[in-house]
């Protein structure tokens, strides 16, 4: 699935694409600009914008409102909305800046772009095709993990609720 955000929803993008979405965003475009790109390349619109929604769903545009003020909630609900699983799987994750698609590298072959240490410490890499930037499971690892874990919790809460 392809989905293009509002400006409203720069960090949960990022999130879509670790997750293996693919998705547009733009930080200043306006609302018309996102209809458009959303009809004409047959995105969804994501929004938080109620205005930007109704004028999408009155002109036949794919469009769905995020709800949740955190981004726990927001993921939940976008989880269950679309039965996207939320785990991290690699082969499929995307560069959460620049939504190009990540490639496994030789760690010899990134002696130059990542710190000694970082070297030391990991030996799986993956590079961005697009900006190049280079990507591991360091420490931050863990919480990407545990904060899909508890959207997941979360939305598991919801759907098994009486």
């Amino acid at each position: 699935m392809k989905f293009i955000v509002d400006s409203m929803l720069g960090s949960f993008s990022r999130w879509l694409r670790m997750l293996g979405c693919t998705v547009k965003y733009f930080k200043k475009a306006s609302d018309h600009e996102l209809l458009d790109f959303a009809r004409d390349n047959n995105h969804i619109l994501l929004t938080r914008d109620l205005t930007l929604f109704r004028r999408a769903k009155s002109t036949g545009i794919r469009v769905f409102f995020i709800e949740g003020m955190t981004i726990l909630e927001m993921l939940a609900n976008f989880s269950q909305k679309f039965k996207i699983p939320l785990v991290i799987d690699i082969s499929i994750s995307r560069c959460p800046i620049c939504d190009a698609h990540l490639r496994w590298i030789k760690k010899t072959d990134i002696v130059d772009k990542v710190h000694s240490g970082t070297l030391k410490h990991y030996d799986e890499f993956w590079l961005c095709t697009g900006c190049n930037k280079v990507y591991w499971q360091g420490s931050h690892w863990k919480n990407i993990n545990a904060t899909l874990r508890k959207a997941k919790n979360l939305r598991e809460s919801r759907i098994n609720k009486p």
